[in-house]
């Protein structure tokens, strides 16, 4: 797969946590919640994006319905 931002085929796939907080009047204890995705990682330019599992993602989508919140709003 080639790089979105500079074409790139030199991409490797990395495993990785990413914690994840919510805005809004959460209380500071609030630890949020950790997510593990699968991070894609250009070696040229150093883009990186990342997929969620669905488990994951709907994890996500639950909060934010709970929240009041869209995700244009996140």
């Amino acid at each position: 797969m080639a790089c979105k931002r500079c074409g790139s085929a030199n991409e490797t796939a990395l495993g990785a946590e990413v914690n994840i907080h919510f805005p809004g009047t959460m209380p500071l204890d609030d630890p949020g919640f950790f997510l593990f995705p699968k991070l894609a990682i250009c070696l040229d330019c150093g883009f990186m994006q990342f997929t969620l599992a669905e488990r994951e993602l709907c994890l996500v989508k639950k909060v934010l319905a709970g929240r009041g919140n869209s995700a244009d709003a996140a």
